[in-house]
């Protein structure tokens, strides 16, 4: 079994990211979303490379609409980075395997 991919709302959030010290990255999506669609199997396989480095997160938009808010998401998909509760990296859209790696590599 690869690594869990969590399904966060705007009650979880915080819990699971503002308040745990281990890196996570958040997608910011909506099932409605091609370029989004078109990502999540990108994200699946990061999540099993960096299974126990980075843990990995998807928030629907459509669902949740105070997270999304309070960090500024315009357009979706958007890759948010987390260390220690807060931001550090942002990707917005339709990002290649190799740039999101990067990303997650300097964590």
């Amino acid at each position: 079994m690869g690594n869990q991919i969590l399904h966060l709302n705007d009650k979880t959030f915080a819990d699971s990211v503002e308040k745990d010290p281990a890196p996570i990255l958040v997608d910011f999506w909506a099932e409605w979303c091609m370029p989004c669609r078109a990502l999540a199997p990108v994200i699946d396989e990061l999540a099993q490379e960096f299974q126990g480095k980075v843990r990995f997160a998807k928030v629907n938009v459509d669902e949740c609409k105070d997270i999304p808010a309070r960090f500024g998401i315009r357009g979706i998909p958007t890759l948010i980075l987390f260390n220690d509760g807060k931001k550090v990296n942002e990707l917005v859209g339709n990002q290649s395997k190799e740039k999101i790696r990067s990303m997650l590599t300097k964590i």
